[in-house]
């Protein structure tokens, strides 16, 4: 355990050293932010639309703006670089689980993340526009589906990179990704705008609990339990699959490059 801490604080530093590009980041972020707000507002302002009038929709669009770089919404290439390569040779020799050390790096990542990338633009859009409000036991219920959206995200990209081990060149599978994960997270549009067929459908897979799961949780849409149970099953079912491919791929494919 000691090993994967360290790993943790590795990946905050890691990130931490990048500081250009995480401002350059947080700038698109608020920028965009700046174009949604507008946009949904033109859809609620005249009246409530499935829940959402105007503190909700500002909640929405910049709790959305900040959650998108802390689950690294559109994928990584981490993993599929270094089977490409031949690098990941040198990272299973090594006294750890592949997958835990990944996770560890990506934690302290989202750390960083938090502090550069979630916190100023929900400053900002709190400071411009009605954003709605929360107490203290809502917080602290957003912070745990943030989290668990965190790992679904991981689970995901993790089972994405991993394809490189048949594939070798998996950027076509990564680039799908990340054009279906925008829409069908609640990023784009809110899940509650979508039919209703259309949003049974949605919540039967792990995209929602991305970033729609803890918008709802912070607004109170349904039960908070109920996208807290979505994320915490789909968590434990993508880590899991993650291990097993990841153990098949250890023991049944030739490694390019290395």
């Amino acid at each position: 355990m000691r090993s994967y801490a360290q790993l943790a604080l590795a990946g905050f530093r890691r990130y931490s050293t990048y500081r250009q590009a995480m401002f350059a980041g947080l700038a698109a972020n608020v920028m965009f932010g700046l174009l949604r707000t507008s946009v949904l507002l033109a859809v609620v302002g005249a009246a409530p639309k499935e829940g959402y009038d105007v503190p909700s929709a500002v909640a929405y669009v910049w709790l959305g703006q900040g959650i998108l770089a802390f689950v690294v919404l559109w994928g990584d290439t981490t993993l599929a670089q270094r089977v490409r390569s031949g690098d990941v040779v040198v990272d299973l020799y090594r006294p750890w689980h592949l997958q835990a050390a990944l996770l560890a790096e990506d934690v302290g990542r989202a750390g960083y993340s938090v502090l550069v990338r979630f916190l100023p633009p929900v400053a900002i859009g709190g400071l411009l526009f009605p954003f709605r409000g929360a107490g203290p036991g809502t917080w602290a219920l957003f912070a745990l589906s943030a989290v668990l959206g965190l790992l679904v995200s991981f689970g995901i990209r993790f089972l994405l990179n991993t394809t490189a081990f048949w594939l070798l060149d998996n950027r076509g599978v990564l680039g799908l990704y990340a054009v279906a994960s925008t829409l069908l997270c609640g990023l784009a549009l809110p899940i509650p705008f979508f039919p209703g067929w259309a949003r049974d459908l949605l919540w039967a897979t792990p995209f929602p609990a991305l970033v729609q799961g803890p918008i709802d949780v912070y607004l109170e849409h349904g039960p908070q339990w109920t996208v807290l149970l979505h994320q915490a099953c789909w968590a434990a079912v993508l880590l899991t699959a993650g291990h097993f491919v990841l153990r098949r791929a250890v023991r049944k494919v030739v490694v390019q490059g290395g």
